[in-house]
């Protein structure tokens, strides 16, 4: 599972079934240059469907990249203590900004160069921060899930929830680090000498035997995808049964949540907050299950998986998990007003001095992009909704 999981260029496979050297390979050969005595040993090809992996992740890369520094800017232009729900949403967005500018680039390069012509030093600090990328915005969503947790359960201590969220943080980033630093050591750049030379980052030779290579993967499994997994679905459990809870004390239906948000005691822009944090876990869960259950197959049935499973699946299956970067900026866009303010602000104020400079002219105070009105009904809607952001 090295690096979501284990895919680098296609690596979750051996070479047999993804026409490359494993990722991850079976043998326990010492590092270095080795010849393989399988007459049926086949080098990878720039196939049809990688071609196509590379076009889209490139895509992919490319409006991840947008969107995303899109919710940066929108939040630099605030000079103002950031909230701290405001603040998880902004590491989620570096954390979906390491895989946008790591994973996505180093996939779709090595699989147009097929095999890895970087060296050896880059083999190893490229598979570490791949891995590190994927660790953080699995750990960074989970921080968020256990933010609304404590939100929910425990309103009254909403005056903890920045010094809360800033230890969780700390944690998660540190463990997204820690976790990952096992890939300086696993991953190397081996070459083989038949049927012809060929160069590959590979864990080849660090595993002593092959079921130390199937743990380490199910560890990086469980820490990566199942743990948060089961953290997150008990979190939004808890949050259910609470609700659930307040709305039979308040004999309410449940349709009416948004609407009499007086006698249940949870804020239309809790609400708010909460449903866009189960969208974000939703999708973070729907994007990748499909690829970590793949990868499941093939570290148990991998003979069965190359009989049963084409490589066209694989690519889109990858290509599936890394759309979760893309939808998370636009998750922020549906849920929260400040971001959709905070770029129509940024905007105004930057056309504002495009018109200044060209005109040569001083802008009067009365000048907004959308009058004095829009100013204030803008500044009253922000200030509804600060427990948004």
């Amino acid at each position: 599972m090295n690096a979501a999981p284990c895919d680098s260029a296609g690596g979750m496979y051996q070479l047999s079934a993804d026409h490359r050297p494993n990722a991850s390979c079976n043998g326990s050969s010492p590092p270095g240059n080795w010849s393989s005595g399988d007459d049926a040993l086949l080098l990878p090809t720039f196939t049809t469907a990688a071609k196509v992996r590379v076009i889209v992740t490139f895509i992919l890369c490319g409006a991840s990249a947008f969107c995303n520094l899109a919710v940066l800017w929108a939040a630099h232009g605030d000079g103002k203590r950031k909230s701290h729900v405001r603040v998880l949403i902004l590491n989620l967005t570096v954390a979906d900004l390491l895989v946008t500018f790591v994973v996505m680039p180093v996939d779709a390069v090595w699989n147009l160069t097929v095999q890895w012509l970087a060296g050896d030093f880059a083999c190893r600090l490229l598979m570490f921060l791949k891995l590190q990328a994927m660790y953080s915005c699995a750990f960074v969503t989970v921080v968020i899930s256990l933010d609304r947790q404590a939100a929910i359960l425990n309103p009254l201590a909403i005056n903890k929830a920045r010094r809360r969220n800033r230890a969780m943080l700390t944690v998660a980033w540190a463990m997204s680090v820690i976790l990952s630093v096992p890939q300086l050591f696993l991953f190397h750049s081996v070459t083989i000498v038949r049927p012809e030379a060929f160069t590959q980052c590979t864990t080849r030779g660090s595993f002593a035997a092959h079921w130390h290579e199937t743990a380490y993967n199910m560890f990086t499994f469980c820490c990566l995808f199942l743990l948060p997994l089961i953290i997150m679905i008990t979190c939004y459990n808890r949050i259910f049964c609470e609700i659930s809870k307040r709305l039979k004390m308040d004999n309410l239906p449940p349709n009416e949540v948004h609407l009499r948000c007086s006698k249940n005691n949870i804020p239309r822009a809790r609400m708010r907050t909460l449903k866009m944090s189960i969208v974000i876990v939703l999708s973070f869960i729907i994007c990748w299950t499909p690829y970590y259950l793949l990868g499941l197959w093939y570290w148990f049935f991998p003979d069965d998986l190359r009989v049963k499973v084409s490589h066209s699946l694989s690519h889109i299956l990858f290509i599936f998990g890394l759309l979760n970067a893309c939808l998370d900026p636009l998750i922020y866009g549906l849920f929260t007003i400040y971001f959709r303010k905070g770029i129509r602000r940024r905007y105004c104020s930057a056309a504002a001095a495009a018109s200044d400079g060209d005109n040569n002219t001083v802008v009067s105070g009365s000048f907004t992009c959308g009058g004095n009105s829009s100013a204030q009904k803008e500044r009253r809607a922000l200030s509804q909704e600060t427990l948004v952001w």
